[in-house]
């Protein structure tokens, strides 16, 4: 199996290998800069996006195909619970995080951060920070609520959707804009899910030419 993903300071690039990581299947990795694609993604897809998922000969495209083919495909460790109302709530969690958060937090913070410096050589927008950090907030409240609730987002057992917040935040760690220490439920969630063995190569992650915050890598942070 060969994975094309973006680099590391894609989320989804980190969602998927922690999935293959918790299902135990093994994978080539292949990082693209989404700044400068590669000819031979776009040959794979001409859309020119990724992740891209290479498997037995087959080309499989997008966040959510790739992650539903993985969840129907693996018969071990299952991260869509089997009950139809549960699976909901894991998917619209999900989707809260791959495409809301990303939208309002993600865009505005490490876009502005890390995709303007290296494919146009800018500097950020202080005003699209402001409101990235300002969203942020937002986002770390409903966390927290979420996390007051539940051992995990959508219930008691860890969840796609656990990693799909979890990967999104993790980059956003590495720049170290987030204010942990304000938001203790989601701090005690967000360590329990760093200590997972499928956690462990994404905080070896490098973002060339920035160094990541102190406590990035720290489980005990």
């Amino acid at each position: 199996m060969v994975l094309l993903v973006q680099h590391s300071v894609s989320p989804v690039s980190r969602k998927i290998r922690v999935m293959m990581s918790e299902k135990k299947m093994l994978f080539v990795l292949k990082e693209e800069e989404p700044w400068n694609l590669s000819q031979e993604c776009y040959k794979l897809n001409p859309a020119g996006e990724l992740p891209i998922f290479i498997y037995d000969g087959n080309v499989l495209c997008g966040n959510q195909a790739i992650c539903e083919f993985l969840e129907e495909t693996s018969r071990d460790y299952k991260l869509l619970p089997s009950l139809s109302k549960e699976r909901a709530e894991v998917r619209r969690l999900t989707e809260w995080f791959d495409y809301k958060f990303y939208h309002e937090v993600y865009r505005n913070i490490v876009c502005e951060k890390v995709h303007k410096r290296f494919a146009h050589g800018t500097t950020p927008d202080s005003k699209i920070l402001n409101i990235g950090f300002n969203n942020l907030n937002f986002h770390m409240e409903y966390l927290d609520w979420l996390t007051e609730q539940n051992n995990y987002l959508a219930g008691d057992n860890f969840s796609l959707a656990d990693i799909s917040a979890a990967v999104n935040l993790s980059i956003l760690d590495y720049l170290g804009d987030v204010p942990w220490n304000d938001y203790k439920n989601t701090k005690l969630w967000y360590s329990k899910i760093k200590s997972r063995p499928s956690f462990k190569d994404i905080l070896k992650d490098s973002i060339r030419g920035i160094l990541p915050a102190r406590s990035y890598a720290d489980l005990d942070f």
